[in-house]
């Protein structure tokens, strides 16, 4: 079962009408999660001793020796794929995951710190650099890539030190995941295309999307994919947040020095170096929202996706998808609204929480008056710097707040949406889920 707290978020929800939404949600997103599995979304692109990635087939025949590197929050459950229908000669996977490591002899697995990188996350990379130096021409090197991938993957330009309060600022200032990784790849030796010019061989990178539209240059900073942002994007986006003067020193002269040309650029298309490496997409939002409008469907649900793009501050978001559903008209007596994406959150106070906990919590009051239930989750199961994977409020969730003199505004101002949902006991939790495809919300109008 997914859900730790299966039961008591369904006996939480007071009328027997809220309970059944509520299990129907749980279940939705079950199913949704199951669809992005990463060990089952690999081992559907292996036939044999072929990898068929799109249009192309490579055959493990053909190789010397197949090499294998691994790094985000997917790559244990896609390294045991890989190794369960592969020989692998050696391979190095770097991961957040403490509960697994991939059972395989010729394969070390690395647990790094996310999402703000330390020395084991340097020391892995490291060992990465060095494996990939002993390819030769006629070996394959597969590279499988997910979310998480940009802080476990390190090798900084700046001491790391640095790298961690730069990161950290990134992480609060309210950026977008691909203005934050245009500048992680501009301080970085492996970033924005490198780390392919460290190998040898032919390269086949297997990519589970964190990103909406799923750009390949950005997913986990890019590090085998041409790059097409530059030093002076980083200088813009920096400016931009107004958070330019407050990164360190070091990260200042790395920007400054490669705009005046002292230092490379990242990667850029007309590289040779991309004439050996093959990419494919095998996991996205769009497969699990597909997935949890099945689901829904087959519970009796009319069922609309309402987009897999959703962007924006979380605290606007969630009232602007309870007005989306309050002025849905349907002729239906049970409709569910899906979406997908991933918001920001700028960060003020210094309370716990994450995306999908402040998104619930920024809703509260617009739920109080409405017939509607709205829970949203980050599908790698870990909501910001909380344990939750996210939260789930209905129309009764204010009345709960207000018996426990609970001011739900107080709370979102300190970013402790955490504290506010376990005190009405609505947080969701579902430990590491092993994948990551950005995070999922789920309505459902009572009529």
């Amino acid at each position: 079962m997914l859900f730790k707290n299966y039961n008591q978020i369904i006996d939480n929800g007071k009328t027997p009408i809220i309970k059944q939404i509520r299990r129907d949600i749980l279940d939705v997103f079950s199913s949704a999660i199951a669809s992005v599995d990463p060990y089952f979304s690999v081992k559907k692109i292996i036939q044999g001793n072929k990898i068929i990635v799109g249009s192309k087939t490579f055959n493990i025949l053909d190789f010397e020796n197949v090499y294998l590197i691994g790094f985000g929050k997917a790559s244990i459950g896609m390294s045991q794929a890989i190794c369960d229908s592969i020989k692998i000669k050696q391979g190095i996977i770097i991961t957040n995951n403490t509960e697994f490591i991939v059972k395989d002899n010729n394969v070390s697995t690395y647990i790094g710190s996310h999402p703000i990188p330390d020395q084991k996350n340097v020391d892995a990379t490291d060992k990465i650099i060095s494996l990939l130096k002993k390819t030769k021409k006629n070996d394959l090197l597969i590279v499988l890539i997910s979310g998480g991938g940009s802080a476990l993957l390190c090798k900084p330009r700046i001491p790391l030190k640095d790298m961690q309060l730069t990161t950290n600022l990134l992480l609060k200032s309210g950026l977008n995941i691909n203005e934050i990784n245009t500048i992680r790849k501009h301080l970085s030796f492996i970033k924005g295309g490198q780390l392919a010019s460290y190998a040898n061989c032919t390269i086949v990178n297997l990519v589970i999307s964190d990103i909406i539209g799923d750009p390949l240059s950005f997913i986990a900073s890019g590090p085998t994919y041409p790059d097409s942002t530059s030093f002076i994007d980083c200088k813009n986006i920096l400016k931009k947040y107004n958070i330019y003067l407050n990164i360190p020193d070091s990260a200042k002269k790395i920007i400054d020095d490669g705009i005046k040309k002292k230092i490379p650029e990242t990667l850029k298309k007309e590289n040779s170096v991309f004439d050996k490496v093959t990419n494919n997409i095998i996991a996205n939002n769009k497969i699990a929202c597909d997935a949890a409008k099945e689901k829904a469907e087959e519970l009796g649900y009319k069922t609309i996706i309402l987009t897999t793009q959703l962007e924006g501050k979380s605290r606007d978001i969630g009232k602007l998808l309870i007005k989306k559903t309050k002025n849905y008209t349907l002729k239906s007596k049970k409709i569910m609204f899906i979406s997908s994406g991933e918001t920001t959150v700028t960060i003020k106070g210094k309370g716990r929480g994450g995306r999908n906990q402040e998104m619930i919590l920024s809703a509260i009051g617009e739920l109080k008056d409405s017939d509607i239930v709205f829970a949203s989750i980050g599908t790698d199961g870990i909501d910001g710097n909380s344990d939750a994977a996210g939260a789930i409020a209905d129309p009764l969730s204010f009345e709960k707040a207000l018996d426990r003199n609970l001011d739900y505004d107080i709370f979102l101002n300190d970013n402790n949406s955490y504290e506010f949902f376990k005190k009405i006991n609505d947080l969701l939790f579902t430990g590491f889920t092993g994948t990551n495809v950005m995070d999922m919300q789920i309505l459902v109008k009572i009529n």
